[in-house]
């Protein structure tokens, strides 16, 4: 398998450099090498061929006469060259004026035009601006998101609004590192050919069936998911390429009314159970780690998080991927129903890769290590982030990655610049009181309308699910807006552990909304296979399903865990 530039929830990254782990997946061709010194290289040869017929007047070619005259050997005929290809023009460069307007003036406007509540001080209150305008930058892109949030940055230490060592102060966060190195391991799980080979057993075994191979495909995810702490890298380094290649392998191609033969019903089940495997896990996906730290910054402290993430997430995380595959084969159903190719097609792929290679070995114990210590670390006094250290020191040391491999992977630098700035803004935005004046501003709204908490819950969950149609980015839509909706939950009197953790869960969902609305959207729709009016289609039917599924299994379960 080719070599992938990985991506998170997570993700949270633009279109263009989603889209590029698709095309780093197909071979490139190179150019042959020329071993031999300049010096005996032989000259090129102009070209003898003659030119073409149309740039050579009949005249010239019947009615010529000889010259009784000595003449000079004429030079070779050189075919005249093809008319160069019109000017292409140039992209422009720098910001796109329209969003830069719109986003610098969302914040001058709350800057300089909206009265100031009394309860919040000035610092505060010009903090909120820019912070307003970083966000307004994320969704409208006039630059790259990491040089959009520097640009804030920036802006907040040129206005003297935050110290040089504050506004760089979450640059040390420890959840963000961990986020960093969690890219990495994805690309040990791709480089490796571990995360093929488990997803392709996985086939072997329930293929027969287009259901169960699509089921095959989602619990296999399942199996890696906590071990691979990125949705995107999960489904353009592994599934993407074997859902492509069952697809082809029956006539099912992208672009053409035969991917609804099988490739489009994988597709869309593949997405929409992605959401729910990195629910179910908190290490399954980037964003998870970075929702239980806001929470802490906010007063809500999640103890055990691994364990307690997957005891509550587990009954209803697990219900609806039982269910997904299912519910998709009659609401987008495939024309093929029975695949009884596929096995014998990952059984080949398998007897291909051959026996488990000793850096896939590696590469399990690593990860058997860093779950473990994930799970159990706070009883030894291992912090996660220390983990995944040591299991990416293991990797560095065994050759399974090298420090090039690390460099690559622009996504993990990316993130790790742009996420920074939004904690450390939010952070300050909560230290310095506008946070808690917004909920308490949102609390006496609900009061008013004399909401229980219960309703509360159901209106501020929705709020925060819905606003993601305005995001391109999970990632980017927590930085934004988890604290503020985790503050006015807890305002309005819901239970502090059961807000967190659904905002959370929430958070990985709303990735199958959209074809914008994650990474792995961007993987999975720009394979072709799904038309663009189907993907919101079916994403909203799955949404109000997943809402449907995880309010009721998800309050009893609560309820009987005593979160309520």
């Amino acid at each position: 398998m080719g070599s992938f530039v990985l991506y998170t929830s997570s993700s949270s990254f633009s279109p263009s450099s989603r889209l590029s782990l698709l095309r780093r997946s197909q071979p490139s061709l190179k150019s042959p090498v020329n071993i031999l010194p300049s010096s005996a290289c032989p000259r090129p040869l102009l070209n003898l061929r003659s030119p073409p017929s149309h740039l050579l007047s009949p005249l010239a070619l019947f009615n010529s006469k000889p010259s009784p005259k000595l003449r000079a050997p004429p030079r070779p005929i050189q075919a005249s060259p093809s008319p160069s290809p019109p000017p292409v023009a140039e992209s422009p460069k720098g910001a796109k004026i329209i969003p830069l307007i719109i986003s610098l003036s969302i914040g001058l406007i709350v800057r300089f035009l909206v009265p100031k509540p009394a309860e919040v001080s000035m610092q505060a209150w010009q903090l909120l601006s820019i912070f307003l305008s970083t966000i307004a930058g994320l969704v409208l892109n006039p630059l790259p998101v990491g040089a959009w949030a520097f640009l804030g940055l920036a802006t907040s230490i040129l206005t003297k609004t935050l110290s040089f060592s504050t506004a760089f102060g979450a640059f040390t966060n420890e959840v963000i590192w961990l986020i960093v190195i969690s890219f990495f391991f994805a690309r040990g799980f791709v480089k490796t050919g571990l995360g093929d080979r488990v997803a392709n057993y996985f086939v072997k075994w329930l293929g027969k069936s287009t259901l169960g191979l699509s089921y095959g495909l989602t619990f296999s995810e399942v199996l890696i998911a906590p071990a691979m702490p990125s949705t995107t890298a999960r489904a353009g380094g592994i599934y993407l390429p074997i859902i492509k290649s069952l697809s082809h392998s029956v006539g099912s191609k992208p672009g053409d009314p035969s991917a609804r033969k099988l490739g489009a019903y994988l597709v869309q089940s593949q997405f929409q159970s992605a959401g729910n495997s990195s629910a179910l896990f908190l290490t399954a996906a980037a964003q998870n780690m970075l929702c239980l730290k806001l929470a802490e910054e906010v007063g809500v402290i999640v103890s055990n998080p691994w364990v307690s993430w997957f005891r509550v997430a587990s009954v209803p995380a697990l219900v609806s991927l039982l269910l997904t595959p299912f519910i998709l084969y009659h609401l987008y159903p495939p024309e093929m129903k029975d695949t009884p190719d596929a096995p014998a097609i990952a059984t080949k792929k398998l007897d291909l890769m051959g026996p488990v290679k000793r850096d896939e070995w590696v590469m399990i114990g690593t990860m058997l290590l860093a779950v473990s210590l994930w799970v159990f670390g706070e009883a030894v006094g291992i912090a996660s982030v220390v983990a995944a250290m040591l299991g990416l020191s293991i990797l560095l040391l065994l050759g399974v990655l090298d420090w090039d491999d690390c460099l690559s992977e622009k996504s993990a630098w990316d993130t790790l610049a742009w996420f920074a700035v939004l904690v450390g803004m939010a952070g300050q935005l909560t230290n310095l009181g506008v946070v808690t004046w917004m909920s308490s501003w949102v609390a006496n709204l609900l009061h008013s309308l004399s909401l229980s908490w219960p309703a509360a819950f159901g209106v501020l969950q929705a709020s925060y699910f819905f606003i993601h149609y305005l995001f391109a980015s999970q990632t980017g839509h927590v930085g934004a807006l988890y604290s503020a909706f985790l503050a006015m939950h807890v305002a309005a009197g819901v239970p502090r552990v059961l807000s967190a953790l659904a905002l959370a869960y929430n958070t990985n969902l709303f990735g199958s909304l959209t074809h914008y609305s994650s990474g792995q959207a961007a993987v999975y729709y720009g394979a072709g296979y799904v038309d663009l009016p189907d993907v919101f289609r079916v994403g909203f039917i799955m949404a109000l399903i997943n809402a449907v599924i995880w309010t009721v299994v998800g309050s009893f379960w609560w309820k009987f865990l005593g979160l309520y």
